[in-house]
């Protein structure tokens, strides 16, 4: 039978024959799947029918610790390092963090990418879609909420559709009981209190989805992003889904000019975004955008399909003057504000 001790130096080794980044520390409690387990059971998944005759086991006073090693690789195992502070949503971990909420905010990155920018008159909104397949259509990415709001979403789309249904009933009680349009820090505070509800309840899920409200009312233009740990943020420009910190570095460079910018600067700046964003054999096309608008007389609107080819022409044509690189030219009139899908 084998000692603990020497099972322990056996298992040292051969972590380290795998090359593996796992085993910086010598305690191996801190390494998924050849944690020292307190188990009353048998031997589990033994690799040998020798190391299964050895039981691999050691008493260490009035307790049974088996160190089990599985017939698959560390990788298979890194999923375990967090499981004993991840099982439900109000376990913290030692270092202040909640996973699941960690975890739905991952979900957010897996969603296309959604860019928002916003002058001082006006919001636009862009998304890319995705088909999960050829047969398939694209998946809708922009949602309207009322005449002077709408969202772009990016994570799980059956939660995109829970909350938008919980704003479109707060804007509709808004206008029945006030006989006003619902003011979008007012929703957007309702969406975080909703969300932040999950957090912090045994048996509940975060949402698994990401927001960005556009809206204008008596206050102003506003952008806002929502996420699933609760928190929202006024943004004068924001990009959120997979890939998003190059559109995030291209907003960076050119936001001081968004203020006093046109609509029609506004998406040519938005689709250059939405383009740093794609795959380098990926180009942006009538059936992969779509660019939602709202703003100081002009209700929330979505242009997607034909509709999106003249403001296509009009980058490309911005592109070429400015020779493919620097922020569009001053006289970019005609072109109008695209609509974002899923």
């Amino acid at each position: 039978m084998l000692k603990a001790e020497d099972l322990l130096e056996k298992t040292k080794r051969r972590v380290c024959q795998r090359k593996t980044r796992l085993l910086e520390t010598r305690d191996l409690s801190l390494v998924g799947g050849f944690e020292m387990t307190r188990l009353w059971d048998k031997l589990l998944a033994p690799r040998s029918p020798n190391e299964l005759a050895s039981s691999i086991k050691a008493r260490s006073g009035t307790r049974r610790c088996i160190f089990f090693i599985e017939s698959f690789t560390l990788i298979r195992f890194r999923i375990m390092f967090r499981n004993q502070y991840d099982n439900d949503i109000t376990i913290w971990s030692p270092q202040g963090r909640l996973h699941q909420v960690e975890y739905a905010m991952e979900a957010v990155k897996q969603g296309s990418a959604c860019v928002g920018l916003r002058s001082n008159t006006h919001v636009v909104v862009l998304a890319l879609k995705r088909s999960p397949g050829e047969l398939a259509s694209y998946q809708k990415k922009l949602i309207r909420i009322d005449d002077h709001m709408g969202i772009a979403i990016a994570g799980l789309t059956s939660d995109a559709r829970v909350l938008s249904t919980f704003m479109r009933a707060e804007a509709m009680k808004s206008k029945l009981l006030y006989d006003r349009p619902l003011p979008v820090f007012r929703i957007v505070s309702a969406i975080g209190d909703k969300a932040q509800v999950n957090t912090q309840r045994y048996g509940r899920r975060p949402y698994g989805v990401g927001l960005l409200v556009a809206g204008y009312d008596d206050a102003g233009p506003h952008l806002f992003e929502c996420a699933p740990s609760g928190n929202f943020f006024d943004y004068f420009a924001i990009s959120i889904g997979s890939r998003s910190q190059s559109a995030k570095t291209y907003l960076e460079k050119h936001y001081e000019a968004f203020a006093d910018a046109s609509v029609d600067d506004l998406v040519v700046h938005g689709l250059r975004a939405l383009r740093d964003t794609l795959q380098q054999d990926k180009e942006l096309n009538i059936n992969n955008c779509s660019i939602g608008i709202v703003g100081k007389g002009v209700k929330y609107h979505t242009v997607e399909g034909e509709g999106l080819q003249r403001y296509l022409d009009l980058l490309s044509e911005v592109d070429t003057g400015a020779g493919g690189g620097g922020a569009p030219a001053e006289a970019d009139e005609g072109a109008t504000p695209m609509e974002t899908d899923m």
